[in-house]
């Protein structure tokens, strides 16, 4: 993968964002906040049935996006497409098929888990014995019955996304729409609420897009898109993009890293990148390149690191910047 293709995601492989049957189709999205530039020529297609996620760090864009997708904040220039349904002028058509689940809780904690769901399911046209139903299955699905009867307040954080789930979930929507969905989750939470994100595809046919900053949430996804400065730089699977790095990621720390960066380049021939100071080296075979490394310039090496790609390192591959030192105060 070089830098001419994956700058922009249309000229990657064709099945990146040409899919067979698509759940949102979206066409060079753009969004301003005044002078500043969220989204730039955001171009893209989720299948139906997939699970995707968009990485990036804060102030990517994710957020910004996530909010077109979700209808709370209209298209100023692109367009988008929802099961077929215009995300512009089709906005009831389309939140009827979405279930949203929010970064920060949008549940009542002074009601019960049960009444959550039913004041919910009455924002769709949801009552009487379908609303009973629904509830109760939704409650079944995700273990909370035993919960139905107990104020939000005093769920743990673990129980309180179940519940967020099975309130996007109530209206059967056929695609759920997550803004980075473990936010205060713990390992234990994370694991258990991705469960049931892929439960939901595999038997219930369920599309799932989120957003999150986490990687290893993005490496449970079947694709990613990756965010930077409000541009989709690219789309495929986690191991696609890290098969594409280049090799073995070395990483040198030194005092002058601008001098001994021009030093392994007469003395190796290899090209690196300087990130935050420190030199970044692609290469098969990393450990035969640390051991070359400290015995020609041991001495001005402070410590040097080598390791098989990570979807940061794609993130660093692709912008030249680390993905947690390039944020900003909102997207």
């Amino acid at each position: 993968m070089t830098a001419s293709t994956i700058s922009n995601p249309t000229q990657t492989k064709p099945d990146a964002i040409r899919v067979v049957s698509a759940a949102i189709e979206a066409s060079t999205l753009g969004f301003r906040y005044g002078d500043r530039e969220a989204l730039n020529d955001v171009t893209f297609a989720i299948a139906r049935g997939e699970i995707f996620g968009f990485l990036g760090p804060n102030g990517g864009g994710k957020t910004t996006l996530f909010k077109l997708l979700s209808t709370l904040a209209p298209i100023q220039t692109g367009s988008a497409r929802l099961f077929g349904h215009d995300l512009a002028g089709d906005t009831g058509a389309v939140r009827r098929r979405l279930g949203v689940v929010f970064q920060h809780p949008s549940l009542d904690g002074k009601l019960t888990v049960g009444e959550n769901l039913a004041a919910h399911g009455h924002l769709y046209g949801i009552s009487g014995a379908r609303l009973r139903k629904r509830s109760g299955a939704m409650l079944e699905r995700l273990g909370l019955t035993p919960r139905q009867r107990d104020r939000v307040e005093t769920l743990s954080g673990g129980l309180q996304r179940r519940v967020e789930l099975a309130k996007a979930l109530l209206h059967e929507p056929e695609l759920l729409l997550l803004d980075e969905p473990s936010t205060g989750l713990d390992p234990s939470a994370r694991r258990e609420f991705w469960n049931y994100l892929q439960h939901l595809r595999e038997h219930d046919g369920v599309t799932v897009v989120l957003t999150t900053h986490y990687m290893e949430e993005a490496e449970r996804c079947d694709r990613i898109g990756i965010m930077h400065q409000g541009k989709l730089v690219a789309i495929a699977p986690p191991n696609e993009l890290k098969s594409e790095v280049g090799g073995d990621v070395t990483v040198i720390h030194t005092a002058a890293p601008e001098l001994l960066q021009r030093k392994i380049l007469a003395r190796f021939k290899l090209k690196s990148q300087l990130v935050d100071g420190a030199i970044r080296i692609e290469k098969l075979r990393g450990h035969e390149l640390v051991r070359d490394l400290i015995d020609d310039f041991g001495e001005e090496i402070e410590s040097v690191s080598f390791g098989k790609p990570t979807l940061e390192d794609v993130f660093v591959h692709l912008t030249g910047h680390q993905f947690f030192a390039h944020t900003s105060p909102a997207e």
